[in-house]
This record gives structure tokens, C-alpha cells and sequence, in this order.
């Protein structure tokens, strides 16, 4: 960890909604917020990772009464800038093992935040942890990539996902470990500027025994939030784990 906040100090969180911006348009957004506020019902949504409230805030207007956890208090302190942001009450601490108040119908960890626990023993607390926030017949959502393994040709160890006029970017991925990296350069002022953030990637039947041993079922996964088909061909995946009515 660089300092308490994590990966996500200051530095991160004054540019973060600039860097993201695709991922703030209403096209990547409004899908999320309804399958979520249809999970959530009348009850409360728990969002693991909230930052800047990117979905907290628009879940928040469709009438969810949305609680969050984060460890970066400068994320959380742009979530609180924004119109609406002080409405949302936030835990600061790590999502894993932190413990907010109450019960809720929905938890919810998007973007490839999962990714961010760095170790399995702390995805698998990270399950344990939302089915122990979640009322019986609620559900725990994670939206996250699946690694792209494919892509790396014997000996090769990097892929690039970014590359344009001001910034280079690029994962590489420990096949023995799942560890991985991402990998900045980013042109600042005419000189390079160069970041990298660890992860940890995740197969989505190792997500499903996580689930499994938290007492979680797996219920729905999509491709996306528009509920595309899952398939052997899809980057990415949204899945939906219930826990138990009874």
C-alpha cells in the first residue's frame, strides 16, 4: 500500500473521474443502476468500493437508500463534492473485512474491484463479508474481466488495453501466481509519467466456490449489465449470487 489509502490516494483520486470518463457515460452507467435498483427493491444497496460514486450516486437518485465501503478517504471525499454525495453514508476501512450497519437487499462490487484484494484469502473474505451484510434472499453482484490469458503467446507476459497520443497502458499477468499489474505511461507537461497498481485476476468458476463458501448461490451471470449470454468468447461478466431465503 502506498499510504492509507490504499492505491487510491490523492494523487489517483484528483483525476480519477477524468481518466474513467467512458466508464461515466450514461450508456455504461444506466444499465448498472437497473439491474441493481431492481435487486435492491425497497431495501437498501451496500456498494463495496464506492469512490467517487459513480453508481452510488445515480442508484441513489432512482430512491435506494445506498451505504458504502472504501478505503480511500480522498475517493470518498469527491463522492461527498458532488451533488447528492453527502446523503450517502460511507465506512471508511477495507471492503473485505470492514462492517457497516444494518442489512441489505443488495451488495454490490463493480468495475473490477474484486481484483483490487491482491490475495485469495482476501477475495474469499470479501464474500463472507457481503453475505454477512446481505438480508436472507439477497443478493451479492460483481462485474469483472475475464483474464485474458488468451492473448499471451508463449513467453510474452504483457497485453496492452490503452494506447493513445498521451497514455500507454498495459496489464501483465503471473500465470503461477494470478497475480497481475497495471502499467501506466502517461505523457504529463511533455515528459512520462509512469504508474502501476497490483491485482489479483479471478476465474469466474473460482468466484462461484468463493460464493459457495460463503453460504452464497450462484443465481444469474451475463456478459453485461444488459444481460447479454455469458460465453466462452466474453471479456467480462456479471454475476449474481443469492443468499438463502431460509
Amino acid at each position: 500500500m502506498l499510504d492509507d489509502d490504499g492505491y487510491f490516494g490523492e494523487s489517483v483520486a484528483a483525476t480519477y473521474d477524468e481518466a474513467e470518463a467512458d466508464m461515466f457515460r450514461p450508456e455504461a452507467v444506466d444499465p448498472a443502476v437497473d439491474l441493481l435498483a431492481e435487486l435492491a427493491g425497497d431495501g437498501p444497496a451496500l456498494e463495496f468500493g464506492i469512490g467517487t460514486g459513480r453508481i452510488a450516486l445515480p442508484l441513489s437518485g432512482r430512491g435506494i437508500a445506498v451505504h458504502g465501503i472504501d478505503m480511500s478517504r480522498a475517493m470518498v471525499a469527491r463522492l461527498r463534492a458532488k451533488p447528492g454525495g453527502d446523503g450517502i453514508g460511507v465506512t471508511i476501512g477495507d471492503f473485505a473485512t470492514a462492517r457497516a450497519d444494518g442489512t441489505y437487499t443488495v451488495a454490490y462490487l463493480v468495475f473490477n474491484t474484486i481484483n483490487n484484494l491482491t490475495s485469495q484469502d482476501a477475495q474469499v473474505a470479501c464474500f463472507r463479508n457481503a453475505a454477512a451484510h446481505l438480508r436472507p434472499g439477497g443478493c451479492f453482484v460483481v462485474e469483472v474481466g475475464v483474464p485474458e490469458l488468451r492473448r499471451l503467446p508463449p513467453g510474452q507476459t504483457a497485453v496492452p488495453f490503452r494506447i493513445g497520443p498521451k497514455q500507454w497502458a498495459f496489464d501483465t499477468y503471473d500465470v503461477a501466481t494470478q497475480a497481475m499489474s497495471s502499467h501506466y505511461v502517461t505523457i504529463v507537461d511533455g515528459r512520462a509519467e509512469y504508474t502501476s497498481t497490483p491485482f489479483r485476476y479471478v476465474w469466474p468458476a473460482e468466484l462461484d466456490l468463493m460464493a459457495q463458501l460463503a453460504g452464497l448461490r450462484l443465481r444469474d451471470r451475463w456478459e453485461d449489465w444488459s444481460r447479454a449470454p455469458f460465453t466462452g468468447e466474453s471479456g467480462r461478466h456479471v454475476s449474481v449470487w443469492c443468499k438463502p431465503a431460509d
